[in-house]
């Protein structure tokens, strides 16, 4: 009687341990994901807001990014790029924190030391200089006037590689 006790009783044992052993662990990215992007469409005058257009593409930018476990929200201190980063930070219930575009290097230094998963709201001329700064593609000038699409990804491995790659975003966007 004691030795079959002992026996179910090792039988519950191996059980409770090989279930302990096949939970699944959420994998650890050991990378850091760097999503950069210029501010939505705008208005005229000084600082301005979103256009409704932009405000549109705000949210666009927020339903492509959601399910890409960004940790931290980056943007310049402007109305137009605070308000593209809004929507998405809401989602995620994160603060949006501010940086310097004056100095692109400093933020770069910034971001490859703190690992994890960030959104950078920029503008025209320094999303393209940050994703170089960063290590990654040689970018091409944003057409100014029009060019509000792009979705620059940069990942710094953590064996020291960098990768970019460069997509376009929102229902907005026509290819030609």
């Amino acid at each position: 009687m004691l030795l079959k006790h002992l026996s179910r009783c090792c039988v519950v044992a191996v059980f409770t341990l090989l279930a302990a052993g096949c939970e699944t662990i959420p994998a650890q990215d050991p990378d850091t994901v760097i999503f950069l992007v210029r501010h939505a469409e705008k208005l005229t005058g000084d600082d301005p807001s979103l256009s409704e257009e932009g405000k549109i593409r705000a949210v666009l930018l927020a339903d492509r990014l959601k399910r890409e476990n960004i940790q931290y929200i980056h943007s310049t201190d402007y109305a137009r790029t605070r308000q593209t980063a809004a929507p998405l930070a809401e989602i995620l219930e994160l603060d949006v924190q501010s940086y310097d575009p004056r100095d692109l290097p400093g933020f770069a230094r910034i971001l490859r030391g703190q690992k994890g998963r960030h959104l950078v709201v920029g503008h025209s001329n320094t999303t393209p200089a940050l994703v170089e700064a960063l290590g990654g593609m040689p970018a091409t000038a944003i057409y100014e006037p029009s060019e509000y699409d792009r979705l620059y990804i940069v990942t710094l491995g953590a064996d020291g590689g960098i990768d970019s790659e460069l997509e376009r975003y929102g229902s907005l966007y026509q290819p030609e």
